[in-house]
Parts: C-alpha cells; structure tokens; sequence
C-alpha cells in the first residue's frame, strides 16, 4: 500500500475518508526526479504558478 499523500507546500495529509471530490483534487507534480504533492487549496493559491511551470522556488 502506498503512504497517502502529503502537500510540499503546507504538509496537509490526504486521509482515508476523503470525500472523493476532494481526493481527485490533489496535485501529483514531479520535478528534480521526485514526486510531490500539493493539497486542493495550495493547488489553487499556485494555478499560474503550476501552468506557468515555474519552479516552486519562485511561488
């Protein structure tokens, strides 16, 4: 089984029982090699961000 995601820019934890609205909208990114997570309202703060493919050192 898979560890359930964590978000790199808050460290909200993605818990069993997550309404499945709210699961679907977690942000999977890989950059660097690794795989990171983002939580529903961080992914929102960073929509430009994300499309723009900024590193995430500029957000």
């Amino acid at each position: 089984m898979t560890p359930a995601p964590v978000c790199s820019r808050c460290g909200a934890q993605r818990v069993d029982g997550t309404p499945t609205g709210e699961a679907l909208a977690w942000v999977r990114a890989q950059e660097r090699g690794g795989e990171h997570w983002l939580c529903p309202d961080c992914a929102r703060a960073h929509v430009r961000d994300i499309e723009a493919k900024l590193p995430t050192e500029y957000w």
